[in-house]
């Protein structure tokens, strides 16, 4: 098979962080080949600029070195050549996250869009990609995890791939390292589990959960789309949380204490964590790669695609990531009712919401979602937050009015939009919601998307026989759910950073706010007694609601002394239980929840 476009990956230099690359066009454009680099990549809303990872650009034809005019940030034209063309560069790559390239002396990994140059009009050719094993002797064990469709490869994994087309190159990430692997099915369709870092974990049982997790997603869609592999490709670290959907895989990251020990039976919060993130990335299989948006898919990657749909996208999502859990017995009732209650809790907490809208937020996260600061909490609201307690909404309503419910809904889009490689348009799904059940829903979706006003939350819930109480936090860990405890005497309005006690950020019209206090600020007394990370909390609720104290701080280097009056705390915190209900309340629930 001969590809229009070769690429060859070389691990190069493991210490310094550098990927050398090499692009091979035989026949480029007579009239000197532009090239283009992603400025960002699919599922991951803020742009990147990958380019500016790259260095030592040469290009020559059969030797003969060709000039390089730099079109803008992220393209360049080599001078005209009959062909064959090389273009070789460097990529640094030190960004451990999922999102870009990894390159050192533990593991390599790389998403496409950092790392390959696409030339212009050859967008929809055939690639082939050499990766070559490095030759540093610290990396003689690594292998190759990737759902990239092999051509000629060794039992490492090392070798050529083949793809058509440049969206399909950059949408399989890799990894190479000597990681531990577990393969598993799921109706059919090869799976695995890919974990590179040191953990030690129950592999059998991280299989056993997942295939249960990808059966029920997959019933939701009938089975479809046949699959040829899937990959959860891992990266284990001390602290980390995060994953990016890719069409046949998903790239993650995760703490060590998240996985399960061998031995260990119980189902901990963090493991639980990880299963809901694992979820959430499957279930993208569907809802992002193939139902997706129009307007993000008539993206050339190279500037921001707006949409006020990412509610729909990750919203929607994030509240089936959960719910999957329940639907696979790896949870009970209640554990998915504390989950729920957990979610409604950060809205709360979220003064933002007031001032901006769920399909603002969508519209916005190119500047505030992926770029928050200290003032984020009081100024905008998660699309994902908000947008899986809006679907939840829309699911009850549906529910509760008709015999249908979102799912229903869901396959709907996949049947018009997923299955049929036809892009979704701007406002599909509540269009589709209205269609499939019948309903006038535009009061609903005008309400949850384009005002700032509450969510129908406890209402709905009630009517399926969950009943809703806010309540204080009883800690500063008290995220909501059925957690017991006594509220505290004192609420400030502020947060402090991680072993710190400089302030993190402070909330809208809180006690904090009045006193005047700000961002970075430097909390040392109170009433002349020392502050510090160990007793903040103690210092606190030793006070006296609605009693002015003095508060002393550094700002930058200078001293201040604050008027500070602490309030009681706000009920901001949700719990939610299960009422004793009967006829068509238990029904509604049992056909929910299964309970």
């Amino acid at each position: 098979m001969t590809a229009s476009v070769r690429y060859t990956v070389t691990p190069a230099d493991l210490h310094g962080h550098y990927y050398e690359i090499a692009c091979e066009l035989a026949a480029p454009d007579a009239g000197g080949q532009v090239f283009r680099l992603p400025g960002w990549l699919r599922g991951s809303y803020l742009v990147r600029d990958f380019a500016k990872h790259v260095l030592d650009l040469e290009a020559s034809c059969q030797g003969r070195p060709l000039a390089i005019e730099r079109l803008d940030k992220r393209s360049l034209r080599c001078a005209r050549s009959a062909g064959p063309l090389l273009l070789r560069y460097r990529v640094y790559a030190y960004d451990e996250s999922v999102r870009k390239a990894w390159l050192d002396s533990r593991r390599g990994f790389f998403n496409g869009s950092s790392l390959f140059y696409c030339p212009a009009g050859f967008e929809q050719a055939e690639f082939e990609i050499e990766l070559r094993a490095p030759e540093d002797a610290q990396a003689a064990r690594w292998r190759v995890a990737t759902t990239l469709p092999a051509q000629q490869v060794d039992t490492r994994g090392f070798g050529l791939y083949h793809t058509l087309g440049y969206e399909e190159l950059i949408d399989h990430p890799v990894e190479m390292a000597d990681f531990q692997r577990v393969d598993f099915d799921v109706d059919g369709v090869p799976h695995a589990l890919v974990l590179s870092g040191r953990a030690e974990a129950d592999l059998p049982r991280l299989a056993r959960d997942l295939s249960a997790i990808c059966h029920v997603e997959r019933e939701l869609f009938g089975q479809q789309p046949a699959l040829p592999q899937y990959l959860f490709l891992t990266h284990v670290v001390a602290n980390g949380y995060g994953g990016l959907e890719h069409r046949d895989s998903t790239a993650l990251i995760c703490s060590r204490h998240d996985l399960p020990r061998p031995g260990d039976a119980r189902t901990s919060r963090d493991y639980r964590g990880f299963l809901g993130l694992c979820s959430h990335e499957y279930f993208h299989l569907w809802n992002v790669k193939r139902i997706t948006s129009e307007r993000l898919a008539a993206s050339d990657l190279g500037s921001e695609a707006y949409t006020q749909d990412l509610w729909h996208y990750e919203g929607v999502t994030s509240y089936y990531d959960d719910l999957f859990l329940l639907r696979a017995g790896l949870i009970e009732a209640g554990a998915y009712l504390d989950l729920l209650a957990e979610q409604a809790t950060r809205l709360e907490r979220s003064p933002g919401r007031r001032h901006q809208s769920l399909a603002d937020a969508s519209f916005e996260a190119w500047i505030k979602y992926y770029q928050p600061d200290e003032n984020s909490a009081n100024s905008g609201v998660s699309y994902y937050v908000k947008g899986a307690l809006a679907a939840l909404c829309l699911d009850l309503l549906l529910r509760r009015d008709t015999r249908l419910c979102l799912d229903d809904v869901l396959r709907a889009a996949w049947q018009r939009y997923g299955a049929q490689g036809i892009a979704m348009p701007e406002g599909g799904l509540e269009q589709l919601a209205q269609e499939v059940s019948g309903m006038d829903l535009r009061g609903f979706f005008d309400l949850a998307l384009r005002s700032t006003q509450e969510l129908p939350l406890a209402q709905l819930l009630g009517e399926f026989g969950v009943q809703a109480q806010r309540r204080a936090a009883y800690s500063d860990h008290d995220n909501g759910g059925s957690v017991a405890g006594e509220a505290p005497r004192c609420y400030a309005g502020l947060k402090l950073k991680a072993g710190d006690t400089r302030v993190a950020l402070v909330l809208e019209d809180s006690p904090a706010q009045r006193a005047g206090l700000c961002a970075g600020d430097q909390l040392l007394a109170i009433d002349g007694l020392r502050i510090g990370l160990a007793n903040w909390s103690t210092r606190l609720q030793a006070l006296q609601p609605g009693k002015p104290y003095t508060l002393t701080l550094f700002r930058d280097d200078e001293l201040l002394q604050l008027s500070f009056t602490p309030e009681a705390p706000p009920a901001d915190t949700w719990s939610l239980s299960l009422m004793n209900v009967e006829g068509e309340i238990a029904a509604r629930r049992k056909a929910w929840l299964g309970i």
